[in-house]
């Protein structure tokens, strides 16, 4: 049993009428990791979390979660996993504290039983010096906390967290992220959708790569940006002559073109030797890059090889809503420098 996945899926697949969300996909989370799963608006995501959390039957497809088929065995699937949606949960009249025991005693929990789980919760979302305060006077990343910490009552196996940091300011989205971490090391396995590329990339043990239903990439984040560049080099020309005469230069070498901006992304090393020939290849003559920046690879950039387009938006250029972005925090690890 220990060695079972947490979560496995083979062959999944949902259509909705004519139009096919899930196109035969597979899945396989191990225990005690965070996995994340990433895509555009459109992709699968939420599907494939309303399946493997019995919300949803699949047209097809064999699913296991915490060892259980979702289909046979829901009810014990259902006791073994919480489902944390985009937003919280909770009753804003009551406190904080209430709320927890009121979720520990729906749970089974006897009332000296919900009292311990609630102060144990709170005490480890750092919410005690707020657990009898009412809940609409929390902020936003307070109910986030409270709203995982009662997905947590019932001590589950496996939590389906769906963008559990989206609305958050920054301090609020690190302390989650830190929360997220600590999940994962207490044992409990975390299956996370995230609209920051830049979350799965930071959080996530494995990622799989959605796209029109299908899979399109999988693995350890690492594994997964070397298979673009481990670095790359962003070249921003002097005009769109210069733009069009390098992107035919390069060809298939550009993982990275956006003619808006006249910008241009080679694979690198991240040397000075090997950006200097680079730079030496491209323009000999010194008067087609305007400037130029090493960037360290990023899910995004692996998004856009697989799929021909970034994560943030479709084909038709319109934006994807809840679609996987770069976090803004994702930027350049060397400074711009001026040719």
């Amino acid at each position: 049993m220990a060695d079972e996945p947490a979560v496995e899926a083979i062959g999944l697949e949902k259509s909705y009428g004519q139009v096919r969300v899930l196109a035969g996909i597979d899945l396989s989370v191990p225990r005690g990791s965070v996995f994340s799963l990433l895509g555009p608006n459109g992709a699968g995501k939420t599907t494939t979390v309303r399946i493997l959390s019995t919300l949803v039957r699949a047209d097809a497809g064999r699913v296991r979660v915490a060892g259980f088929d979702v289909v046979r065995d829901r009810r014990a699937v259902r006791r073994r996993i919480s489902l944390t949606g985009q937003y919280a949960a909770l009753d804003g009249e009551q406190t904080g504290e209430e709320n927890l025991r009121m979720t520990a005693r729906l749970s089974g929990l006897s009332r000296r039983e919900a009292r311990e789980r609630a102060a144990e919760l709170l005490e480890r979302f750092d919410l005690t010096g707020a657990a009898r305060r009412r809940v609409d006077t929390y902020s936003g990343g307070m109910r986030r906390r409270l709203d995982i910490a009662a997905s947590l009552v019932g001590r589950p196996e496996v939590v389906f967290l769906d963008e559990p940091t989206t609305g958050l300011d920054p301090r609020s989205r690190q302390a989650m992220w830190d929360l997220v971490a600590s999940l994962a090391g207490s044992g409990t396995t975390v299956f996370l959708t995230t609209q920051y590329l830049e979350e799965a990339d930071r959080l996530a043990d494995r990622v799989t790569l959605l796209d029109a239903g299908r899979v399109v990439a999988e693995g350890a984040p690492a594994d997964l940006k070397r298979r673009v560049a481990d670095r790359r080099l962003d070249l921003t020309l002097v005009d769109p002559a210069a733009y069009a005469r390098t992107a035919e230069r390069l060809g298939d070498t550009a993982v990275l073109r956006d003619p808006d901006r006249l910008l241009l992304g080679v694979p690198t090393d991240g040397s000075a030797a090997h950006v200097r020939a680079l730079l030496d290849g491209v323009d000999p003559d010194r008067d087609t890059v305007d400037r130029f920046a090493v960037y360290e690879a990023t899910l995004d950039d692996v998004f856009l090889a697989l799929t021909g387009r970034t994560a943030a938006r479709r084909t038709d250029g319109a934006p994807a809503e809840n679609a996987a972005t770069t976090a803004p925090a994702a930027t350049a690890r060397e400074e711009t420098t001026r040719v």
